[in-house]
């Protein structure tokens, strides 16, 4: 008896481990074997797998649904292919995976017999690979390329005492990044995630209408840059809320504080004030930004201040690249109409946008059930002091060169 080859699952985890021994990098890798298709698994009597037909089939198996896929790099160089060096098949309950060395020790186990009945969608399939590598001292990096293995796939990788969590289109990273590599990712990441932010861009679209030029801009972009750098890093080395409502709230509040400004812009009294307001809701956009960022500080090494540094870089490069658009295009269009009732057409516009973020966000916010503990509240009440205190030197120093 055969059961037949099948859809791809849901939701796939992957779990590797990467270790230089001697002249290989030893790797060894777990997944389930339903993400193995295509392939028709022979069973026995009551539909259990038979692992004793399957046995001769699995390094082939191996070599084309982990092997083929996997790809590590020497140097910057990719290596040979590996050697498909052990398989196993083990239960839903089986540990070893918790550790290389206990991972490593499980492959010299025999297979299970199929006495035991286990079914092919409730196992795992285990594969060692061996790449060659010139030296251990190296540095290394892996592109894990499991992304076809399911509908969704997350690979959990050990390398030494670091984990990575990865999605399953994870492109080549270092695995021991240098602090130009770290940076330079982190610049990118920064980068692009200012120009794929519509609310962030709205928020900026609603400093640029009152003003329309740079000039009168340096205050505020200065005020929106200094308070979002200061919320971004000291969130981003966890000194925020930990609590699961803290990321929506400031999501409603970024939505909010778009509608504010809009509606400023409306009433005309927003422009005057524009640099108070950017700060305060420039400390409420630094904490959106750092949870983008939260993720992926495990591919910053051991190069964390580097990596905030260049990510808050790559902010401020993305920031200041559509500011570069939007103030001539403003100004443009504002010579074919009257200024304020152009500024109150846009305004309006993104004022209508922003409230329905708002009521979207609002939703979210209103499943959790928002518990303020002392430890919250103090460092709310940490974030409010401080907020207070770069508020007034900003106001001083304004006055004094303004």
């Amino acid at each position: 008896m055969m059961a037949w080859g099948h859809d791809a699952p849901a939701q796939v985890t992957v779990h590797m481990h990467v270790r230089p021994v001697g002249g290989v990098m030893r790797t060894l890798v777990r997944i389930p074997l339903e993400a193995v298709r295509d392939v028709d698994f022979p069973v026995i009597e009551g539909g259990y797998l038979d692992v004793a037909r399957l046995e001769p089939r699995l390094a082939g198996l191996a070599q084309i649904w982990v092997g083929d896929v996997v790809v590590v790099y020497e140097d910057g160089v990719a290596v040979g292919k590996p050697r498909v060096a052990g398989t196993q098949i083990s239960v839903e309950s089986d540990r070893s995976f918790a550790s290389f060395d206990a991972a490593d020790a499980h492959f010299r186990e025999p297979l299970p017999a199929n006495e035991e009945k286990l079914f092919w969608k409730q196992v795992f399939f285990d594969v060692a690979l061996e790449f060659p590598i010139r030296s251990a001292g190296s540095k290394f990096a892996v592109k894990p390329g499991f992304a076809d293995l399911g509908e969704r796939v997350q690979t959990v990788l050990h390398y030494g005492d670091r984990v990575f969590l990865l999605p399953g289109d994870q492109e080549a990273f270092p695995l021991e990044p240098s602090w130009w590599q770290a940076a330079g990712r982190f610049v990118r990441m920064g980068f692009f995630h200012i120009l794929e932010g519509t609310d962030h861009l709205l928020f900026l679209l609603c400093l640029v209408v009152p003003f329309r030029k740079f000039r009168p801009l340096v205050w505020v972009v200065t005020a929106f840059t200094a308070a979002h750098s200061v919320t971004l890093i000291a969130s981003a080395l966890g000194w925020a809320p930990e609590a699961l409502w803290f990321p929506p709230v400031v999501e409603l509040a970024i939505a909010a504080s778009i509608v504010f400004m809009a509606v400023g812009n409306i009433l005309g009294w927003a422009g005057h004030r524009s640099w108070m307001l950017a700060f305060g809701f420039g400390l409420v956009h630094g904490f959106g930004f750092s949870f983008a960022l939260r993720e992926s500080m495990q591919f910053a090494g051991g190069h964390l201040v580097a990596a905030l540094l260049a990510f808050n870089g790559g902010v401020e490069l993305g920031q200041v690249a559509a500011l570069a658009v939007m103030v001539p295009a403003v100004a443009f269009a504002f010579r074919y109409v009257d200024e304020r009732v152009g500024a109150a057409v846009l305004s309006a516009l993104v004022a209508h946008t922003g409230w329905h973020w708002m009521w979207e966000r609002w939703e979210r916010v209103a499943r959790y059930s928002i518990a303020l503990g002392t430890a919250d509240l103090l460092v709310i009440l940490k974030w409010v002091l401080a907020g207070m205190v770069v508020w007034a030197i900003g106001w001083l120093v304004q006055r004094r060169f303004a």
